[in-house]
């Protein structure tokens, strides 16, 4: 009886990663039949340049749906995910700019800044119970006005920090391998990726993350106390 429900498991095991592993083809096809496509269409969606421009597009993007997709596998939703992270481009801006800090310190003002906002919607959701749509609609509307009100409404130029710049457009493999100019944005995804998979995958953050989204209630009764995940 124990060798056939050992056999069970491990044939739904193997079931399970199967059906994950085509998951993940079948969105790594579909890219590649898009990027094919558009290549057809116009000969201009290979250059270099555009190529660049999409990567560091995607990058941006892609930070920010990494930190939903924690949101999302807890069975939550983040509407001010954008707003949050130009009021934190706004105070890294300010930071770097305005009152002349060095740009790490400017960065970790940033960081600070999308962390307590986070930290503020995250309270009134898990101890206040206010439903996630509202208190993270509240928290859009609010990191949208201090950004406006900080910013004077007016654009922030990094006209005296080239080096700002070059933190996501330039290329550190395109100054060790000459022709192959990866903007340093599309690293700094791959690397907070595999931070973020690392944590879901090994961590009891990850775990916990995965059990509350699946089955809040059952997970609180086997004695995870879900408010503090």
């Amino acid at each position: 009886m124990a060798t056939q429900t050992g056999e069970t498991a491990a044939t739904s095991k193997r079931s399970f990663l199967r059906a994950d592993a085509a998951q993940k083809l079948l969105a790594f096809s579909a890219l590649i039949i898009i990027f094919i496509f558009f290549s057809l269409a116009s000969p201009f969606f290979r250059t270099p340049d555009n190529v660049s421009s999409i990567l560091v597009a995607t990058a941006v993007n892609g930070v920010l749906a990494l930190g939903v997709t924690f949101v999302i596998i807890t069975a939550g939703i983040d509407l001010s995910v954008g707003t949050v992270m130009t009021l934190s481009a706004v105070m890294t801006g300010v930071a770097v700019t305005n009152r002349g800090l060095p740009i790490p310190v400017g960065i970790i003002v940033g960081l600070l800044t999308g962390t307590t906002a986070g930290l503020i919607s995250g309270l009134m959701i898990a101890r206040m119970k206010i439903p996630p749509f509202i208190a993270t609609l509240g928290m859009m509307m609010i990191a949208r006005g201090l950004s406006l009100v900080i910013s004077d409404v007016k654009p922030i130029y990094f006209n005296d920090t080239p080096v700002f710049r070059e933190i996501m457009m330039g290329s550190v493999v395109g100054a060790l391998i000459p022709g192959l100019s990866v903007p340093n944005a599309v690293f700094i995804l791959f690397g907070a990726a595999l931070v973020a998979a690392f944590i879901l995958g090994k961590t009891v953050l990850g775990r916990y993350a995965v059990a509350i989204g699946s089955n809040e209630e059952a997970t609180r009764l086997s004695g995870v106390n879900v408010a503090n995940w």
